[in-house]
């Protein structure tokens, strides 16, 4: 079978299995204009023309005692990321109003550290509870590990979406990271969707990870039935441990986009930090599988902005899901 061919048999109801090593090894080699052609089939049929829209903002930033290599803002890792505490409810505010009247659809707060202090928690209730009653954008959170009481209230007081990566393959996750488990993560996210939250759930290629990692990743976000799952491309910060990894290609993150989309093909597949290593800001992911992105900046580095966004997707004929 082609690989269009197999595209319109997941189309029709198959799923991919891990033991479909014919079918994943097609993907791994085929041409590369053929298989973004057939990720893009499956995302008009099972996401339509429509484009996801997400935001965040760093309301705590450094100083995480966590030791991801990847990461600019961890402790153990030596950058110029900027560190604060906190930040105050009317800067949040102001940046959740701005995205919202640009016409994004998701905000979220986004803190360094393995979980929030109790008073760090506490402020974000009231502020997530303040956001819920001023504003009409939907309330997403990325705070690292709670318990379940935590994630209750999450709920409780607006928040719809728990973010909280899986990073990659729970084979090469200790590679990157020792401080916490990846069994900790999968527990964090069952709690969260315990408490009703739905979960974007995604990880960050080009960490030194096979393909296979990328794949068996996938399929582990397959069987959490992660419905937003971000794909990051490293971007080498200085400092960190992975400083002097080389980049992607181009060719290979689309390749990965497209691989996402075959494996979880009514999921949202999110670009996020890393377009710029795709010309146009991402625009041939976008023709190949990708349904959604996060828009304006990233954490530590830059992204595109929420203007240019929109007149790409116009561009595209993409419609902003609202």
């Amino acid at each position: 079978m082609t690989v269009l061919e197999n595209a319109e048999r997941i189309r029709d109801g198959y799923r991919i299995k891990r033991e479909d090593k014919d079918l994943i090894n097609q993907l791994k080699t085929c041409d590369i204009d053929g298989l973004l052609e057939a990720a893009d089939m499956l995302r008009e049929h099972f996401r339509g023309d429509f484009v996801d829209l997400c935001s965040i903002i760093a309301g705590k930033s450094g100083n995480c005692g966590e030791n991801c290599k990847f990461c600019a803002q961890s402790a153990y890792n030596h950058t110029q990321c900027e560190v604060y505490k906190l930040l105050d409810y009317e800067t949040i505010y102001n940046e959740a109003r701005s995205n919202e009247s640009e016409g994004v659809q998701r905000f979220a707060i986004v803190n360094s550290g393995k979980g929030p202090t109790d008073n760090e928690f506490e402020e974000l209730i009231k502020i997530y509870e303040k956001l819920g009653k001023e504003l009409n954008i939907s309330l997403c959170a990325s705070l690292g590990f709670l318990t379940q009481d935590q994630f209750d209230r999450l709920y409780s007081v607006g928040v719809r979406r728990y973010h909280n990566n899986i990073e990659t393959s729970r084979g090469y996750f200790p590679h990157i990271c020792t401080s916490h488990s990846f069994d900790d993560k999968i527990a964090n996210i069952e709690r969260a969707k315990k408490a009703g939250l739905e979960v974007c759930s995604g990880g960050i290629i080009g960490m030194g990870e096979t393909m296979d990692d990328r794949i068996d990743m996938a399929f582990d976000l397959k069987a959490l039935e992660i419905k937003s799952i971000p794909i990051n491309a490293l971007i080498p910060i200085k400092g960190t441990a992975l400083e002097n990894l080389s980049q992607l290609t181009e060719e290979e993150i689309l390749r990965t986009v497209a691989i996402f989309r075959f494996i979880n093909p009514d999921a949202d597949i999110r670009l996020a930090a890393g377009r710029s290593l795709i010309q146009n800001d991402g625009e041939r992911a976008f023709l190949g599988g990708a349904s959604a992105t996060i828009t304006g900046n990233m954490l530590t580095t830059s992204g595109s902005t929420i203007k240019s966004d929109m007149e790409m997707f116009q561009r595209l004929g993409r419609n902003v899901r609202i």
